[in-house]
């Protein structure tokens, strides 16, 4: 399935009066929540535009987000072992292999052997693959950069914030520990 990655913006025709049925309830429940459904739809569309620019870049070589996923973690964190790259993605072995496989025979990762395990794949990125990492990073990395200039001065904070706390609390100390950076975010304990 191919992702479209512009289309022109068009104004959506107004929504029928809603009818008195479960539909129509949870479209209530849904006005009540019209600042959490708000931030719902935001973040389908920073998402959407988030990866766009990536999207494309990728699609030149015929590879999707997935590819993207493998090999920003592995580009951040050389030597990576398989088995905690699938804890990384929360992905199966076997969608992994599809995706790794592909990155391999194309070049853009290594695979080497474990030095006290021989069985052990540790994975790293080649020159080539580095580079697109980097290519990658840098749209990526400029999008949030603008984002957080158009939102003034003294948001990253907040932003930092909101997106940890996105994290279920379990998940928290264990993506922070893969983090280039610790959060300083005082939030409550998983419970």
């Amino acid at each position: 399935m191919t992702d479209i990655i512009s289309v022109p913006a068009r104004r959506l025709p107004a929504p029928a009066e809603p009818r008195a049925s479960a539909a129509g309830v949870a479209r209530g429940a849904a006005a009540a929540d019209a600042e959490l459904i708000t931030c719902v739809e935001l973040l389908f569309f920073a998402y959407r535009d988030f990866t766009g620019e990536a999207d494309a870049v990728l699609a030149e070589f015929g590879l999707g987000r997935a590819h993207h996923r493998v090999l920003h973690f592995v580009n951040r964190n050389p030597g990576l072992k398989v088995h905690d790259l699938l804890d990384i993605l929360k992905i199966t072995k076997q969608s992994l292999a599809r995706v790794l496989k592909l990155l391999v025979d194309q070049g853009w990762i290594r695979q080497i052997a474990g030095n006290e395990d021989r069985r052990q794949r540790l994975l790293h990125t080649t020159e080539n693959g580095a580079g697109l990492a980097g290519r990658l990073d840098a749209l990526q990395a400029k999008r949030i950069s603008n984002a957080l200039a158009a939102a003034g001065p003294g948001n990253e904070a907040a932003m930092l914030r909101f997106l940890f706390a996105m994290i279920v609390p379990e998940e928290r100390a264990f993506v922070e520990a893969l983090l280039p950076r610790p959060i300083e975010v005082a939030l409550p304990p998983a419970g």
